[in-house]
């Protein structure tokens, strides 16, 4: 049998049949009917035997794959052949490891598991979580396959954000990396969770609480600087609101126009937007309702309240408000907006209102699950009104108006009927 050479693999035409030009060792060149080396048409094949059968092994294409390299493969094949390995099966064995190593990467799962677990967190959460992933580990440890990355790496990274002074950040993490990890395990693309062996390598979290401000007139200040802020409507807004309602900055951002009941007052936030999993119902003061009638000519249109600078299918982010109170001259140890929730919480006990009327206008979980899926309407005749004293003494505060007196618990009626109304939707 003559061996191929390359003058004659240029040569060859199709001819409206398979032909099938042999090189010796089970080598051949395979030209389909209408074929041609520019359109692939001419494959390398190899025909072997292996426990008896008669099998085919493809080597590619001429002359992407050259007749010096099919030849190359081909002992390469015959190799195994003598080791005992069939080199069908080990190709199938490198594909799918090659594949693995591409597929099964650290970020590849994270996200993954991410986008199968979204909907049931809060957007914030999800946000959170997922800008945290890719701030802090997607960068270095991203591309490696989640198999192979060592806890000694992951405690790297781990310490490069616990030397940037975000401790709890590090913290964080590392139990996100940890979920990650075990949903790897379960779609069976890893083996353990190394991030058991990291368990006392960062050093413990000083517990603290958010910066807040609760002295009077330092309030006062504040609300008249927010009232001065000269950067965008929206932001302006979202910070003019969030002394009144005191929701948590993600549920502030996330507010959606199909949540504002006009005609009742309310703001519903759904279940699934709230960090304790309940309905909550924020009664609107006259003077909320004033800001969202105004707030409405500019954004009422889309989804949000307040929606992002560049694109409005998203909201504005923690860190535009942030920046908006560092451009007032409030530092990350004098405000943030979390704050405004001890501000209201730390007052409200202050002037004497009812305990469990405040924990629940703040939606502080509920310890019973069942009893929690009903409660969240608990106590709401006289949230109404001290929502609305709320706003009240604020505007007292922004004015320099004596506000209403700390001295005493502010009398709530039994059956209290206050209600807060406009007449119509905003629309």
């Amino acid at each position: 049998m003559n061996k191929l050479t390359d003058t004659f693999l240029r040569s060859v035409k199709p001819t409206g049949k398979v032909q099938k030009h042999f090189d010796g060792g089970g080598l051949f060149i395979h030209v389909t009917a209408t074929g041609s080396p520019s359109a692939g048409g001419m494959l390398w094949r190899m025909v072997y035997r292996f426990d008896g059968k008669q099998k085919l092994l493809s080597f590619g294409a001429y002359p992407a794959v050259s007749l010096k390299d099919a030849r190359t493969r081909r002992e390469e094949a015959k190799e195994q052949l003598a080791k005992s390995i069939d080199p069908s099966a080990h190709k199938q064995a490198v594909k799918a490891a090659a594949k693995a190593e591409t597929e099964n990467t650290f970020e590849i799962i994270a996200r993954e598991w991410w986008s199968k677990h979204k909907d049931t967190w809060a957007p914030s959460h999800a946000e959170s979580l997922l800008g945290r992933l890719t701030y802090n580990v997607f960068t270095p440890l991203g591309a490696r396959g989640i198999k192979d990355i060592t806890p000694l790496e992951l405690l790297a990274v781990l310490r490069r954000t616990e030397e940037r002074g975000a401790v709890h950040v590090a913290h964080r993490v590392l139990q996100i990396c940890s979920q990650v990890f075990r949903y790897a395990i379960a779609t069976g693309r890893a083996e353990r969770d190394i991030t058991a062996d990291l368990r006392g390598a960062l050093p413990p979290v000083k517990k603290r609480n958010f910066p807040s401000i609760t002295e009077p007139s330092a309030i006062s200040n504040l609300l008249r600087s927010i009232d001065a802020y000269n950067g965008s409507f929206i932001v302006r807004s979202a910070l003019t609101l969030a002394p009144y309602v005191f929701v948590r900055p993600g549920e502030l951002r996330h507010a959606e126009w199909a949540e504002i009941d006009m005609d009742n007052a309310e703001w519903r936030i759904p279940a699934n937007k709230m960090k304790m999993r309940q309905l909550h119902i924020v009664p609107l003061a006259r003077q909320v309702l004033d800001i969202l009638i105004e707030l409405h000519k500019y954004t009422g249109m889309g989804k949000y309240l307040f929606p992002g600078m560049r694109t409005s299918v998203r909201p504005i982010s923690d860190s535009t408000l942030l920046n908006a109170l560092r451009s007032m001259g409030y530092d990350r140890e004098t405000l943030v907006v979390h704050g405004f929730r001890g501000m209201a919480s730390t007052l409200l006990n202050e002037q004497g209102y009812n305990r469990d009327w405040i924990e629940r206008q703040l939606a502080h979980g509920e310890r019973d699950a069942v009893r929690a899926a009903y409660n969240y309407a608990q106590y709401l005749p006289e949230r109404r009104r001290m929502m609305q004293q709320w706003a009240d003494y604020l505007d007292s505060l922004r004015s320099g108006k004596a506000a209403v007196d700390t001295s005493r618990p502010v009398p709530i009626p039994d059956n209290p009927s206050f209600v807060v109304r406009r007449g119509g939707k905003v629309m």
